[in-house]
């Protein structure tokens, strides 16, 4: 299904620093934007959306604030590494109450995945949609689990999910590994459109990266929803190519300086068994 009028979206997480990009450029797009988040969303409101304090541990209150929406845009939740019981609420809990209110209402789900899913790979590694996740510690755990539960109410309940590996989504790429991993805003809100846009959904995965030359990655779903980024981080190469951290287990692996917190192994993860 594909929405002919401008959809309703329930935004979770709209505080956050993604979350206030998509609010206020969707809005700006026509759709009608319901916006929650358990902090105060900063600054005006973009015309039209409204604010709602909810909190995704609550299942009642994440089940009402998605009534009448078509999509919900899941971005709420803890988005940097954390110790397992920081997580397991809002990212484990939450992101179950999200997919129980896109059954009981029929919405769609984009759910932001990580690179942090994948984020035991070496830089040189090149990874289709299919690759065996490697998770870089509990807050990319908490995302490997979404991708699997998303895939489980697709097959058991058919709702339909775009999932998103998500990379680096700045304005512009700092580092090195930000040339291999950078989503511009613009193609960032262009996939988050073809989400509401596509006829048909169904379990989708995309890589979250721009068009980049030295991406990590390769084959993903975009043909199926028609997202084709337009931005590189390639003309910035010359500039970021020397800006590294010097630790040799983040500049060695995908996920970066994600890896290096509480990591206890002697040089990089063993690459035999994948």
């Amino acid at each position: 299904m594909s929405f002919e009028r401008r959809p309703t979206a329930l935004l979770t997480g709209a505080a956050g620093h993604l979350g206030g990009v998509l609010a206020r450029r969707l809005a700006a797009c026509g759709w009608h934007m319901r916006l929650t988040d358990i902090k105060p969303f900063e600054g005006p409101l973009p015309d039209g959306a409204t604010f709602l304090t909810v909190d995704l541990e609550d299942k009642r209150a994440v089940q009402d604030a998605a009534a009448g929406c078509d999509l919900i845009l899941h971005f709420g939740g803890i988005s940097t590494e954390q110790s397992f019981e920081d997580i397991i609420g809002p990212n484990y809990r939450g992101s179950f109450h999200i997919y129980e209110a896109a059954r009981y209402h029929r919405a769609r789900v984009v759910f932001p995945s990580s690179v942090h899913v994948v984020g035991l790979y070496e830089r040189g590694d090149k990874l289709d949609q299919d690759c065996v996740l490697r998770p870089d510690g509990y807050y990319g755990l908490s995302k490997a689990y979404g991708e699997m539960l998303a895939r489980m109410y697709w097959e058991k309940h058919e709702v339909e999910s775009l999932i998103v590996r998500i990379g680096s989504t700045l304005s512009e790429p700092t580092d090195r590994r930000f040339l291999s991993t950078w989503l511009s805003y613009d193609d960032f809100i262009a996939l988050v459109r073809c989400s509401a846009e596509a006829e048909r959904l169904a379990f989708t995965v995309i890589w979250g990266a721009s068009n980049n030359s030295r991406s990590f990655w390769r084959d993903d779903g975009r043909a199926r929803i028609g997202w084709q980024p337009e931005d590189s981080s390639d003309g910035y190469i010359e500039r970021l190519d020397a800006v590294v951290t010097h630790d040799a287990i983040a500049e060695g692996l995908q996920g970066g300086r994600f890896v290096t917190v509480d990591y206890t192994r002697e040089g990089l993860p063993p690459k035999d068994l994948f």
